[in-house]
């Protein structure tokens, strides 16, 4: 938690006074699963079976190349000359993965044998705080209201404390120490061929990934000009410090998020939002227990959670990302269906 607090908050800091762009980064979730179940995991599993350490000493590669490549502009160009169709169906995408990850956390949606996908227990109580939640912040999105989304978190947390759904686990605390991951990482990791695909993989995810959110959250914040964005270098180099940063620290890639989308929508146009969130970040740190009661987890099985109250704002920010769709050409096919493909891809 500690690492993942103060590496964010120096990312978005750095994103501010580069670009001064409302954009926030923190790690990856998808990258968290690849270094935790691929570059971690253990052979039995399909894992490759290297330490976190080794994997860190991965990630910090990847984001060195990530700095040299964004010095000379070979990012932003790979940014510029994607096509318009794939640089919004990404974003839209991600959006459609982050919607399915809030369905499963509410618990509308389930694993199924049969179909992959079903419809999971409506009536049970999880479901029905996260359909209040949903239903919350829809209402006070359609009236305008500041921190709708913010708003929701707090009354869906209020309603678990009081069914007892969700425990209280206090309020104040000393932050935890970053001492067991601070500068744990390896390097020597070149004689490791899997390793050297591990460094590859998180490059070309964090690369498609920045670009795809950064493409997204700038067409929703207006901040796009004629397809392009303007200080994107400025941008794509402060994610890539942010890897590497983040490595040193202790966590996976730092990544530009797409729940970005959320400050934006509440009027975030520039590196002020970004730094009140980074402040945010560090101040979190001193409230580590009543984080653990906001986002603590409802059991229903063995090692197996949902999360009622972070579920509705995840379906809520990815609704947001779907307007992207808009800017695609559905009369050339040649277009449409390269997007269409990446659109469904991305969450399945």
């Amino acid at each position: 938690m500690t690492a993942t607090c103060i590496s964010s908050a120096l990312a978005m800091v750095l994103m501010a006074f580069l670009a001064n762009y409302p954009f926030a980064l923190a790690p990856a979730v998808g990258h968290n699963v690849y270094f935790a179940f691929t570059v971690c995991g253990l052979a039995t599993m399909g894992g490759f079976g290297y330490s976190w350490q080794q994997a860190l000493g991965a990630v910090f590669i990847a984001g060195v190349l990530f700095i040299l490549l964004s010095f000379v502009g070979l990012r932003q160009t790979v940014m510029d000359i994607l096509p318009v169709s794939l640089r919004n169906a990404i974003p839209v995408g991600i959006g459609l993965l982050i919607a399915l990850v809030g369905l499963e956390w509410a618990g509308i949606v389930k694993a199924s044998p049969a179909t992959y996908v079903t419809l999971g227990d409506l009536k049970s109580a999880p479901a029905l705080l996260s359909l209040f939640g949903l239903g919350l912040i829809s209402v006070l999105l359609v009236l305008n209201t500041n921190g709708a989304i913010l708003i929701g978190i707090l009354v869906s947390t209020a309603i678990g404390l009081l069914t007892g759904m969700i425990k209280y686990q206090g309020i104040v605390s000393a932050p935890p120490s970053v001492a067991p991951t601070f500068l744990k990482l390896q390097l020597n990791i070149f004689a490791e061929p899997k390793l050297l695909m591990a460094v590859a993989v998180f490059f070309f995810l964090d690369l498609f990934d920045t670009v795809g959110t950064l493409v997204g959250v700038g067409q929703q914040s207006g901040l796009m000009v004629n397809g392009k964005l303007p200080k994107a270098r400025q941008a794509l180099l402060s994610d890539a410090v942010a890897t590497s940063t983040g490595a040193l620290l202790g966590i996976s890639t730092v990544t530009t998020y797409i729940e970005s989308a959320s400050g934006i929508s509440a009027g975030g146009r520039t590196g002020l939002t970004n730094i009140v969130t980074a402040l945010l970040m560090l101040l979190a740190l001193f409230f580590h227990p009543l984080i653990k009661t906001v986002g603590a987890g409802y059991p229903i099985g063995e090692n197996m959670f949902l999360y009622p109250v972070i579920a509705p704002a995840l379906i809520i920010v990815g609704s947001m990302m779907l307007r992207n769709v808009i800017y695609i050409d559905w009369d050339d096919v040649t277009e449409s269906l390269p997007a269409f493909l990446t659109m469904l891809m991305v969450p399945l």
